[in-house]
């Protein structure tokens, strides 16, 4: 624990579109935000090569550069951004404390947290190689898949995601390969019958993933292992999806807010507010339906709003108190 104690009016735990979009808003209502970057500054967006939905930028832009970009934004209604990732928190009292790096302790009016959530990957050497390089591996068939237009890709996963991921991509590309691990699926009957029904999607059942096949830039195919024969073969594709889940990055919060079964923060229906006052939530920490960087930039708006609004409320009673 450090020595001396900083106090905060407005912290934001984590960066990415719901974080740099909330420091923008809370440096704008005069809140003095400080935002920590967190393990991965810019967020999942700074492993996106090419963002095309998000409205505004009419020739695209890359993921790190639109993640620059906002972080200027912010900074230049004085925002304070900085390095370093919150380890621990303690929302026990009327003062939000949390420690960065375990060494320095802040105390602070209001918390914004906006630490996202991870994409679950198989975690092959091939996989992440031709992920960083951007060439064909991607966790986000909404984002992504226009890039694969008449092409033949492959999706991993079995849940209602992955079947919904894989109908999406049924639309653009003109095949679809969905592999499932197991010998049956976990989504609903319903989702599992609409990709069932899909004409372009093949479902190879009981099959894992061996290696993403390339030439070091671009992938060229999957390797794939039927479980049950062992046969081992190769499917032409120039995309690979992964759809078996995420993980939110919520795991110091769960003593003090309430999560759901898999770690989302549950937030007040139609706000940013969490189960402790004067604590807040935007983007992907909370989300697990829609996971687009607008509608986390929607909730970093939110989330600053209503950080101001308690903030006011707070003045007031104090002054109030001083009246009487």
């Amino acid at each position: 624990m450090s020595d001396t104690i900083e106090k905060i009016k407005c912290l934001i735990i984590g960066s990415g579109p719901a974080g740099y979009t909330a420091a923008i808003y809370a440096a704008r209502a005069n809140m003095n935000p400080v935002l920590y970057q967190g393990m991965q500054p810019g967020g999942q967006l700074t492993t996106t090569n090419e963002v095309e939905n998000f409205p505004g930028y009419v020739d695209g832009v890359t993921g790190p550069e639109m993640m620059v970009q906002l972080q200027q934004q912010a900074q230049r209604f004085g925002a304070d951004i900085r390095d370093g990732w919150a380890t621990k928190v303690d929302f026990s009292g009327d003062v939000h404390k949390v420690w960065i790096n375990d060494k320095i302790e802040l105390h602070c009016d209001t918390v914004i947290i906006s630490t996202g959530a991870s994409a679950k990957y198989l975690g092959l050497e091939s996989e992440q190689h031709y992920l960083k390089m951007g060439g064909g591996v991607s966790a986000c068939a909404v984002c992504d898949g226009f890039f694969y237009r008449n092409q033949e890709v492959v999706i991993v996963g079995a849940g209602d995601s992955a079947c919904e991921e894989a109908h999406y991509l049924s639309k653009l590309c003109s095949k679809v390969t969905m592999l499932v691990r197991s010998d049956k699926f976990r989504a609903s009957k319903i989702m599992e019958a609409r990709v069932r029904k899909t004409e372009n999607i093949s479902i190879l059942m009981n099959h894992d993933t061996v290696e993403i096949l390339g030439d070091g830039q671009v992938v060229s195919g999957v390797k794939a292992k039927n479980k049950t024969t062992g046969e081992i073969f190769e499917i032409p594709a120039t995309g690979f999806f992964s759809a078996i889940g995420h993980k939110p990055n919520t795991d110091i919060f769960k003593d003090y807010l309430t999560l759901d079964e898999t770690g989302y923060i549950i937030n007040v229906p139609g706000t940013s507010k969490t189960n402790v006052e004067g604590v807040f939530v935007a983007g992907d920490a909370a989300d697990h339906v829609y996971r687009q960087a607008i509608t986390a930039a929607g909730t970093g708006c939110m989330a600053a709003l209503d950080a101001e609004r308690y903030l006011a409320a707070k003045e007031s009673e104090v002054e109030e108190k001083v009246i009487s």
